[in-house]
């Protein structure tokens, strides 16, 4: 069954368009202006529109110039009318396009595939299971393997921790919740980066949370804003993602993190910081261990006022659930009291798979490193071939590239791609506050010939929406070219 259409009042349209001048130019404006709000996402795909008696009486206009507009939108590709259906906004050369229920190519989730040697690893593992039976049913905690397993990595990075620091959970996005739902409060500020991974502020937002933002580029955080925000606010938590942020790509240096950890400490707010990336270095030249390093500790423990989130979906396996929250002792007693309202423990097949994997992490990771470096070779050469008016960055790791469109459109961007057969995200969805419509998160995840193929597919798209030819291949100024191509 498909998903109700969406209607747009005449008020509510009126106040997205504003004040039209004399009644001869009335329907111009007014046609230019909701073609813009098409364009721009800001009135989507199959919304229905006020009748042109309901704009008529309400805009004070003659139904003559609301007819106009409509017919204007008609002939310009933004409006269907059908009899007894009202009038659907739509974007330019999409009419005949037909929906397909399944995409061709996805450029949503950045999703890798597994790694190389864990079908054998499964295999082995389960061969020599123990009794699973024997493992309880209902494990809020996690099995001591695991949570040791996890306790000795964090350890041999530069973290002393110990089993008692660890709840292992379904998944780093059940890790966000579980960690919202525990720490946050209705009405409690909560400061996110922006843009941002989306389904964390959105556990946040469930949780009750006040949002507010600190701004993160291709280049790096505004430490001065974010610590400024940190002392002005004073969040309870605050969410950052310093390895290989998503969408960005960026890292946060080691003087910024202590420079951060320092502002939290002192205003009382608790970092969370996900490291569901920090294992997918490309060629980043160092690497600064645990962000927690930088708090001010209990000795033989260390890392408190930090809480960080780890998974095994990006670096390994999507498939493979098992994620896990790294905190002081008292803060893990906390979530293991709120978890059963989520749920009841993770499986433990997931888990002793996950013990092995944890404990051949090093080895595991370089067959992901080899796949990212070509395929984000991949992704750069077909973006410069095709779209080099766009700015795209060289990012050193992580699953996707932050790419600036040259002017607003990424939700517009967005709808026809939907309609041709790719899924897309556009950059609005990563910020709290539906900005970012330059940007557009593309992963280098995909097959390389898929990434062919999408890049082809945006700038068609993005040629039909600009009503004009794409730039010529070639280097633009545009692009940031690599210091060597592999």
């Amino acid at each position: 069954m498909s998903a109700p259409t969406t209607r747009l009042s005449a008020r509510q349209l009126l106040s997205m368009t504003g004040g039209l001048g004399a009644e001869r130019v009335a329907y111009t404006e007014l046609a230019g202006r909701i073609r813009l709000l098409i364009a721009d996402g800001r009135i989507p795909v199959d919304t229905q529109l006020p009748s042109e008696r309901e704009l008529a009486v309400l805009s004070g206009r003659s139904r003559t110039t609301i007819a106009a507009t409509y017919q204007a939108l008609r002939d310009s590709g933004h409006l269907v009318s059908r009899q007894g259906s009202g009038s659907r906004a739509i974007l330019p050369h999409l009419r005949d396009v037909s929906r397909r229920p399944n995409h061709a190519v996805n450029f949503a989730g950045s999703i890798p595939p597994p790694v190389a040697g864990l079908r054998e690893l499964i295999a082995e593992t389960t061969a020599e299971l123990p009794d699973i039976t024997t493992f309880p049913g209902f494990d809020l905690l996690g099995n001591d393997g695991l949570r040791q397993a996890i306790a000795d990595r964090y350890t041999a990075r530069g973290l002393p921790t110990v089993r008692n620091q660890i709840i292992v959970t379904t998944g780093g996005q059940h890790a966000i919740a579980l960690t919202a739902q525990t720490l946050v409060a209705r009405s409690d500020v909560a400061l996110v980066e922006s843009p941002t991974y989306p389904h964390a502020y959105e556990a946040y937002q469930r949780a009750g949370a006040r949002m507010v933002a600190s701004p993160v580029t291709t280049a790096g955080w505004d430490i001065p804003h974010l610590i400024a925000t940190i002392q002005r606010s004073r969040p309870v938590v605050a969410y950052l993602i310093p390895d290989f942020h998503n969408p960005t790509g960026a890292s946060m240096g080691p003087d910024d993190r202590a420079r951060v950890a320092a502002a939290a400490r002192a205003a009382g707010t608790t970092l969370v910081i996900d490291e569901a990336t920090v294992d997918l270095s490309i060629d980043r030249a160092w690497d600064d261990g645990p962000f927690a390093r930088h708090a001010t500790g209990h000795p033989g423990t260390g890392g408190s006022g930090i809480i960080t989130l780890g998974s095994l979906s990006k670096s390994i396996w999507s498939g493979l659930r098992v994620g896990w929250i790294r905190a002081d002792e008292a803060v893990i007693r906390r979530l293991v009291q709120a978890r059963p309202a989520g749920d009841l423990g993770t499986p433990p097949i997931e888990q002793l798979i996950a013990e092995r994997v944890v404990r051949e992490l090093d080895e595991l990771v370089l067959d992901r490193q080899r796949m990212l470096r070509e395929h984000r070779f991949a992704l750069h050469e077909a973006l410069r071939r095709r779209l080099p008016q766009w700015t795209m960055p060289w990012p050193d790791g992580g699953l996707s590239m932050w790419v600036q469109l040259d002017r607003p459109g990424s939700s517009a961007l967005t709808s026809i791609c939907q309609a041709r057969g790719m899924s897309l995200i556009a950059g609005p969805k990563f910020s709290i506050d539906g900005s970012l419509e330059r940007f557009l998160r593309i992963p280098f995840t995909s097959r390389v010939e898929d990434l062919d193929a999408g890049i082809a597919m945006l700038a068609e798209a993005w040629e039909s929406l600009s009503g004009g030819k794409a730039a010529g291949s070639g280097a633009a100024a545009g692009v940031r070219q690599p210091a060597s191509a592999l």
